[in-house]
């Protein structure tokens, strides 16, 4: 009787029809994992492109985070940076939407938490800015979390949480090195020093301000704050 199974390959190297689909398809796959690597390359390669560019050709910029995004959908950098230029033509929808698919593809990306509350609380929605914010602070390995602490006690503020915008305000003020700056996040703890009614400490701080700031905005406010002290 003949024997029905078929084979491919010569000497040593012959294996049944079964051996050969399977060696197709173990090509295949290796095929469409190195694409998919290639993918991910060439994705990060326009990523870099587009911040090279941001910061003088904010469309050039753009284009590069939209194609490093279709070539790799889980590049939440690039989400990042597409939310980033969302955020600055205005366009908070589309911004808000870069930067929730960024922490669906990475929930500990506290840097797209804390621009994602930022343009939330753009939007007057102080609650959902403020969860945004605690998210960032949930990481332990965050770099800038006073960033994440000064707009925290921006939005507690609004909402009229005096105590707890302190709190968070403070801890920024202390931070060493600073992402914000310091003349800024002692101003505004001046502010809320001043609606609790802690007249010594705004005094304080604010002086503290106008020698941080001799002659700039952040001086000229807390010159103004001082005044309805007195």
């Amino acid at each position: 009787m003949p024997d029905r199974e078929q084979n491919c390959g010569r000497g040593p190297w012959r294996v049944s029809q079964y051996g050969c689909s399977l060696l197709v398809v173990v090509g295949l796959l290796v095929s469409a994992c190195a694409a998919t690597e290639e993918s991910i390359q060439k994705s990060q390669g326009h990523y870099q492109e587009g911040i090279a560019a941001i910061s003088g050709d904010r469309q050039k910029a753009f284009v590069s985070f939209q194609k490093a995004v279709q070539l790799n959908p889980k590049n939440k950098e690039a989400r990042y940076g597409l939310g980033h230029v969302y955020a600055i033509q205005g366009k908070l929808a589309l911004a808000e939407e870069e930067f929730r698919t960024a922490i669906q593809i990475d929930d500990a990306y506290s840097e797209a938490h804390t621009y994602l509350g930022q343009v939330l609380a753009s939007q007057g929605k102080w609650d959902e800015a403020i969860r945004s914010y605690r998210a960032a602070l949930a990481n332990p390995l965050y770099a800038t979390p006073d960033l994440a602490r000064f707009h925290l006690g921006l939005a507690l503020t609004q909402r009229g949480d005096f105590q707890e915008a302190m709190e968070s305000l403070e801890d920024a003020v202390a931070a060493n090195p600073a992402s914000v700056p310091q003349a800024l996040t002692h101003l505004e703890l001046g502010r809320v020093y001043s609606k609790l009614g802690y007249a010594v400490k705004a005094r304080e701080i604010l002086s503290k301000v106008k020698a941080m700031d001799k002659g700039g905005e952040y001086a000229a406010a807390a010159t103004e704050l001082l005044a309805r002290l007195k």
